[in-house]
């Protein structure tokens, strides 16, 4: 996993001297996909003898979620994940979409690429690019969604959905909103 994330500039020297915050999105299911790849990153970290404190304030992870009622009795899976305590409460937090739309993207739609499981980092053909029906429709779709959130309606869509989010008194939130009203 060491050699793909260094390829992909997630080596921790890499993270070390970035000069902005790296964002790591997922949609989210359990958590077990961030809690993976932190613990291999932060192993790394410790291994290399970067310095933690420089590393983990470089670091954003962004989950995906489905929505779900709010109220304090609300799981949330930064809250279950004990790795989660080694990084700034910002720097781990959640986007919920509509239960129908999160499973459109996540059960229903093509991927890319096959999922990439422990099991699977020694595997050579991960590099190789993936071909055939189900990926070009999934990238399709992407551009499809790319193009749809440069125009005008969407983005004003997207900014009132932020508003609603409980995450929206995050600094960072409300600055991709600005970022997203139309000009």
């Amino acid at each position: 996993m060491r050699e793909h994330l260094a390829a992909a500039g997630m080596a921790p020297c890499d993270l070390a001297r970035r000069r902005r915050p790296l964002a790591l999105v997922d949609l989210v299911w359990a958590g077990r996909t961030f809690t993976t790849l932190h613990t291999v990153l932060r192993n790394w970290v410790e291994d290399s003898r970067e310095p933690w404190p420089v590393v983990r304030s470089r670091l954003r992870y962004l989950g995906i979620t489905a929505r779900t009622e709010t109220s304090p009795k609300t799981w949330r899976r930064q809250q279950h994940h004990p790795w989660t305590g080694d990084l700034p409460a910002r720097a781990v937090q959640n986007v919920s979409l509509d239960r129908s739309m999160w499973h459109l993207l996540g059960d229903r739609e093509p991927k890319t690429a096959p999922s990439f499981p422990p099991q699977r980092w020694h595997d050579d053909t991960v590099s190789a690019p993936v071909r055939g029906e189900g990926p070009t429709r999934a990238l399709a779709t992407a551009v499809a969604l790319v193009e749809a959130g440069r125009t005008r309606s969407v983005r004003q869509r997207l900014v009132r959905t932020f508003s609603s989010e409980p995450a929206f008194a995050e600094p960072w939130l409300r600055s991709l909103s600005h970022e997203l009203r139309p000009r």
